[in-house]
C-alpha cells in the first residue's frame, strides 16, 4: 500500500505519461502536477521515484537535457493497473463504511424492538 506522498507522485507520474507507455520528464513538471499543498524538494522526490521503481511500478532513468535533470520513466505493468487499483479501494472503503451503517442501523432497530418487548 501506497503512502499518501507516494500517490500524488504515482498520479501525476500516471497523469505526465498520458496513456502512454513513458515519458520524459524533469522534477518541476511533476512537482506542477502535484496538489498545491504538498511541498517537495528534488531529494523527496528522487527518494519516492526510487520506492516507485523498487515496488515495480515503472523502470526510471535518470538524464540531463540542456543541463536540467530528467526522468525516464517507462510504465510497467503495476503502473498501468495503479489506476484501476486505486478505484478498486476506494470502493472497497466506500462498502466497508455502508455495512458499519447497516450494522448500526441493524443495532438501533434490533434496540428498539428489544425495548417494545421488555417495556
Amino acid at each position: 500500500m501506497l503512502s499518501k506522498s507516494e500517490n500524488e507522485v504515482m498520479s501525476a507520474v500516471y497523469c505526465l505519461c498520458d496513456g502512454t507507455e513513458g515519458c520524459l520528464v524533469s522534477p518541476m513538471d511533476i512537482m506542477a502536477v502535484l496538489p498545491q499543498n504538498r511541498k517537495l524538494n528534488t531529494d523527496e522526490l528522487d527518494t519516492i521515484l526510487n520506492a516507485l521503481h523498487l515496488d515495480g511500478y515503472f523502470d526510471l532513468i535518470y538524464s540531463e537535457r540542456k543541463g536540467e535533470k530528467m526522468y525516464v520513466i517507462s510504465l510497467k505493468e503495476n503502473g498501468f493497473a495503479w489506476k484501476r487499483t486505486a478505484k478498486q479501494k476506494q470502493r472497497e472503503i466506500s462498502f466497508k463504511i455502508f455495512l458499519a451503517f447497516l450494522g448500526a442501523l441493524a443495532t438501533f432497530v434490533f434496540g428498539l424492538i428489544l425495548k417494545a418487548i421488555t417495556g
